[in-house]
């Protein structure tokens, strides 16, 4: 309301932030897509591979309270690509839109549990990524300049209208697919601006010719 904090202040949201945001995703990321692999597999490989999903599920708390320190200290961080002078970022994956991709995907898949180990291995993928995403430097758009008080046009209030029909009648599809988007856009962002820089350097000078006689 004062648009002010305290440092007090600021500490307990972050603590609320790792709780909510890293602790949570974390625990069910491990318990969803771990925990329940068949153990007919073979007991070494079912204990490594149980090993290696607590390790990725730590690490993704680990970047998750990373990025949310990072976010505490730098005051007006940039990303490695600035994009529009006119538009805010985000300096990396933000943790709320990582734990948004955690939940997404197992609401979609209704709770119930992996049990085929390739499976898992690739859910540890997915979480490996996110946790990368989340340190990274690279640009994600904020909403942050979008005005609710703003007057819109009649075709941005019907697009609003669907999505929110969408969600209401089809809401795991329309929730995986909008966080999936939201987290690839970074991606998309990041190798767009270098396959843009490789295009844009400019040619060698050429070399004068020199004439004989």
């Amino acid at each position: 309301m004062t648009n002010t904090t305290s440092d007090f202040g600021r500490e307990m949201d972050s603590l609320a932030d790792v709780i909510t945001f890293g602790i949570a995703p974390a625990v069910l990321a491990y318990a969803w897509g771990v925990l329940f692999i068949d153990p007919g597999l073979g007991t070494r490989l079912h204990d490594q591979i149980v090993g290696l999903g607590s390790f990725v599920a730590f690490l993704f708390l680990l970047c998750g309270s990373a990025r949310l320190a990072r976010f505490n200290v730098q005051k007006n961080p940039v990303p490695k690509n600035p994009g529009r002078p006119n538009r805010k970022y985000f300096v990396g994956l933000p943790i709320p839109a990582a734990a948004a991709m955690v939940a997404s995907v197992v609401y979609a898949a209704d709770s119930e549990p992996i049990t085929f180990w390739p499976l898992t291995i690739a859910w540890l993928a997915l979480l490996a990524l996110l946790s990368f995403l989340m340190v990274s430097t690279w640009r994600y758009y904020s909403f942050k300049d979008i005005s609710l008080m703003r007057p819109r046009s009649s075709l941005t209030v019907i697009l609003v209208g669907i999505l929110i029909a969408l969600i209401w009648n089809y809401s795991q599809p329309v929730l995986v697919s909008c966080a999936a988007c939201y987290v690839a856009s970074g991606i998309v962002i990041r190798l767009g601006g270098i396959f843009r820089r490789r295009h844009m350097r400019p040619a060698p000078p050429k070399q004068p010719e020199h004439q004989i006689g």
